[in-house]
């Protein structure tokens, strides 16, 4: 589990593409794997992935088909800079809120407007999503826990502030026009929408009957 509190920002060293398996090697910043073990959950833009390997400032991660289909993943290019953060601990504050690290589909950015230091951001995602999306609702995008300013759920459209701490401790800054990123919609309202939804499905079908 994550908190959509991004620690750091790692980059992507090498990358090794096989039929069946991505392995991406990324470099961190010093201190942030310390602790770390064969087989921990690190987000890496918003993506649980386990460590394979590692050394003081470097480690491995294994990307299947499903992982890399679903995710920004498949356009990854060495030297590419993404949202870090270890998995959470017994007692750690929750910053921003619950996430699983399950990417459920990506954004792209249509609009980017400065306003001051500060940045609104419009992203679009499929339509079916937009369901799921609130204005002040929560959404991950690459990891990072947001507050939802706009929505058009019809659409599949919505804005994020992202304020001057935001885009220093993330990779946003970096972020243009036509990006893809990943989204991770909140569990507690997809499952309210969902379970509202087959509620009234089987009551009207009840009605028909």
């Amino acid at each position: 589990m994550f908190t959509g509190i991004i620690q750091e920002k790692a980059r992507v060293v090498s990358i090794v593409r096989a039929a069946e398996l991505v392995t991406i090697r990324a470099a961190f910043p010093e201190g942030f794997l310390r602790g770390v073990s064969t087989g921990a959950s690190i987000a890496l833009n918003g993506c649980c992935l386990s460590v394979t390997s590692f050394t003081n400032s470097e480690a491995t991660f294994d990307l299947v088909p499903e992982t890399v289909a679903r995710t920004s993943f498949k356009d990854i290019q060495e030297g590419d800079a993404l949202n870090a953060e270890r998995s959470l601990k017994f007692g750690d504050e929750v910053g921003g809120h619950i996430l699983s690290g399950h990417v459920d589909t990506t954004a792209s950015i249509l609009e980017i407007a400065l306003l001051g230091r500060s940045r609104v951001v419009t992203f679009a995602v499929e339509k079916e999503w937009g369901k799921f999306l609130f204005e002040k609702g929560y959404v991950a995008i690459n990891g990072a826990s947001l507050t939802i300013t706009n929505v058009n759920q019809g659409t599949g459209t919505f804005k994020v502030s992202l304020i001057p701490e935001t885009l220093a401790k993330t990779t946003f800054s970096d972020l243009v026009t036509g990006a893809i990123v990943n989204i991770e919609v909140d569990k507690s309202t997809q499952a309210i929408v969902l379970t509202v939804e087959r509620v009234l499905l089987e009551r009207g079908l009840s009605k028909s009957g």
